[in-house]
């Protein structure tokens, strides 16, 4: 531990260093402060007070992060980062003084640096699972899973939902060769039944098995979670909880339908988070086929990473939706595990969606509720419409309230069950909602 202190305090001595050079971005006399708390570390001075300090500099640099954008922000994410990385040290750093209540606290504020800041800098995350990793072995090699075993199967009693907003499905097609996909399929949504049978995640590990989701994360990993079954509603909130925790939730919302909250962990990176589930998947060639924008969505353009790809995962218990939005990116969408309804409607239904405008009232907490549509209102709109209407009374105030859609949209609208091992396909600027029937995990891959 007091190596890695050392290590991290060399570099932010050293101006020259990439560390040093993005943190002194947040201001010479902010960084001096830090470095004088991490001194406190190294001096064996005051460790209550270091992460107390270490505490003071996560929240400012999560004040800034979220009032700037990303391009911006670099710095202060790196600050977020190293903040978190000193104060997991400052509690842990002397081994007889850790309960493991301590070290509970101190892999959840290594998550904080991954979740919250994308563990930004240099060799920061490959530090930061080393670091969580060594917790756990030294302190938590004993600790409870607290899970009760059970796998997210398949109902066989699985009846079809019915659903008026539709009038066709996806095609169902052979897996097209690269060249037949740049040409040919490309700028229309399709579904490959069973593409990804081959994947280790149907296979040797699988994602169907609550023992294994935890083995890949250990104890006291927690991650965010939408609280609330729709996103659109005044009552969704966000929320960190123990891994260990969501996984039981997906067993007695299952048990106990209707009677617990929705917790639903979606669009999260969390192969990055916990690696071992990125060699589970197998990307599909598709996603390195440099696609042209389509005609009815001109402004696209590739993820900015260095890979041009984003890898997000979406699980929960049955009954979560993602309603009718559009994303900005091509997407191979990966059901693994559980089925799920897929809804899509072309581009050109734009004007009869009834999309939330930028500054739309009424939606909960607009700073980073997706439905607030602050990012990017060409493509990130969200619908007001209920794509899939709850009842038949439902249904009938929608009619009244929405008439342009139910007049127009239907009838171009497709919809389909995505069973595990299915992918679909869909270009940029399709307009797609999502309804879990069953325990449901799966994988977008934006490119």
């Amino acid at each position: 531990m007091n190596n890695l202190v050392d290590a991290l305090l060399e570099q932010l001595a050293d101006d020259k260093d990439p560390c040093a050079v993005d943190l002194n971005k947040c201001g010479k006399d902010i960084i001096g402060d830090f470095t004088a708390a991490g001194q406190l570390i190294r001096n064996n001075i005051d460790y209550d007070g270091a992460r107390v300090r270490m505490e003071h500099f996560i929240q400012l640099s999560y004040k800034n992060m979220a009032s700037l954008p990303p391009s911006r922000s670099k710095c202060w994410r790196r600050l977020y980062t190293d903040a978190c990385i000193f104060k997991a040290l400052a509690q842990v750093i002397h081994p007889d003084q850790v309960s493991i209540a301590i070290a509970l606290e101190a892999i959840g504020t290594l998550d904080r640096a991954i979740i919250t800041a994308g563990a930004a800098g240099e060799g920061r995350l490959p530090l930061i699972l080393d670091f969580i990793r060594e917790i756990q072995s030294a302190y938590l090699s004993a600790y409870p899973m607290g899970l009760p075993l059970f796998d997210l199967s398949i109902d066989d009693r699985f009846q079809s939902p019915k659903c008026a907003t539709y009038c066709d499905t996806p095609p169902c097609i052979s897996p097209p060769s690269f060249t037949a996909f740049q040409n040919q399929w490309a700028h229309t949504p399709f579904i490959l039944r069973k593409y990804l049978s081959d994947w280790p995640a149907m296979t040797d590990h699988p994602w169907s098995s609550i023992e294994y989701l935890h083995s890949v994360a250990g104890p006291g990993r927690v991650v965010p979670v939408e609280v609330g079954e729709d996103y659109r509603s005044e009552e969704w909130s966000q929320r960190l909880i123990d891994w260990n925790t969501f996984l039981s939730s997906l067993y007695t919302h299952h048990q106990d339908q209707g009677k617990r909250e929705v917790l639903y962990l979606a669009q999260h990176n969390l192969l990055t988070q916990f690696p071992a589930l990125r060699d589970d998947i197998i990307v599909p060639d598709y996603v390195y086929s440099s696609l042209s924008p389509p005609a009815n969505c001109p402004g696209y353009a590739p993820p900015g990473n260095e890979d041009r790809l984003i890898i997000n995962v979406w699980l929960g218990p049955k009954g979560t939706i993602s309603p009718a939005h559009t994303d900005p990116f091509f997407n191979c969408y990966a059901q693994v595990v559980g089925r799920k309804t897929v809804w899509l409607a072309p581009p050109d239904v734009q004007d009869q969606m009834y999309p939330y405008s930028e500054r739309t009232s009424g939606i909960a907490d607009k700073a980073h509720n997706p439905a607030a549509n602050t990012t990017n209102p060409m493509m990130s709109n969200t619908s007001r419409v209920d794509v899939f209407p709850s009842s038949e009374e439902a249904e009938t105030q929608s009619k009244s309230q929405f008439p342009a859609f139910w007049e127009n949209v239907p009838k171009k609208a497709s919809c389909a069950i995505l069973e595990p091992g299915d992918m679909l396909f869909f270009p940029p600027g399709w307009w797609h909602a999502m309804r879990s029937e069953e325990p449901s995990f799966s994988v977008s891959m934006w490119f």
